[in-house]
């Protein structure tokens, strides 16, 4: 089977593995300068969910689209154009949690159907200060040296190819002035079931994470699992056990996570 993920139109959702049959759908927002092709895989290993993964422009099949850098007119295009069947749940990671989250409340504004659950990662409450300086306007080895010492999510290699390290940049710039010039707007919670998940070594604190409660008046969950703001790649199965049982309506904690359920 092939990686690569099937497109729908207007090309804003990529699915790999087609399940009609399955009783949920599982929508990814992928982190900075991520993209939809990391998420879709996860649909090899939730044999009873149908994963697709929400694909930004200005990487893989939208290399070439224009990238935003504001998150309320990304929101507001996404759910115009994008497809939310139901029943489904959202699942971002850093960058992603904060679009899945404003993505959900522009559905339920807009009166559209959305997700049954949220599935937050990485990322601090909305409300609560990045805790960052920016780095959007940084040159391209000044940008990757940034992202490198915070993250340490790159490759070493892409700095040897000047013209890959301006597209690996570009996406990850705009991504960042997302994050950057991003405002939080107080509103009326929401209504349904927020499962939060992080890194034990990530400089997300617990008690960062748990301020996502506020944010819902519906059942909330936090699961700490090894690792720093990428524990979700090292970290793959124990996620996804976590997922599954979430979007089962399951606990279902192994020994590696710390799971408070708040």
């Amino acid at each position: 089977m092939s990686d690569l993920p099937e497109q729908t139109a207007p090309r804003w959702l990529a699915n790999r593995r087609k399940r009609p049959e399955a009783a949920m759908r599982l929508y990814c927002f992928a982190h900075s300068g991520g993209s939809a092709a990391e998420f879709v895989r996860w649909g090899d290993d939730l044999p009873d969910i149908e994963v697709w993964g929400v694909q930004l422009p200005g990487r893989g099949s939208r290399l070439d689209d224009p990238q935003y850098t504001r998150v309320g007119p990304l929101v507001q295009d996404l759910v115009e154009q994008a497809d939310f069947q139901g029943p489904c749940a959202f699942f971002g990671h850093s960058l992603g949690a904060l679009l899945a989250y404003e993505t959900t409340r522009a559905l339920h504004e807009h009166g559209l159907p959305g997700p049954e659950r949220l599935l937050l990662s990485a990322c601090p409450a909305p409300h609560r200060p990045r805790g960052l300086p920016p780095i959007h306007h940084l040159d391209d080895r000044e940008l990757f040296a940034a992202i490198q010492g915070q993250y340490a999510s790159l490759p070493d290699e892409i700095t040897e190819d000047p013209e890959l390290l301006a597209i690996v940049m570009a996406s990850h710039r705009s991504d960042f002035e997302l994050v950057d010039s991003y405002r939080h707007t107080p509103g009326t919670p929401l209504d349904l079931p927020l499962h939060v998940f992080g890194g034990t070594e990530d400089r997300l604190t617990a008690d960062d994470l748990a301020q996502w409660q506020g944010h819902s008046r519906g059942p909330f969950s936090l699961d700490l699992l090894p690792g720093g703001h990428f524990y979700l790649r090292e970290q793959r199965t124990a996620l996804l056990a976590l997922i599954q049982a979430a979007l089962t309506d399951r606990r279902h904690a192994g020994s590696a996570a710390l799971s408070l359920d708040l």
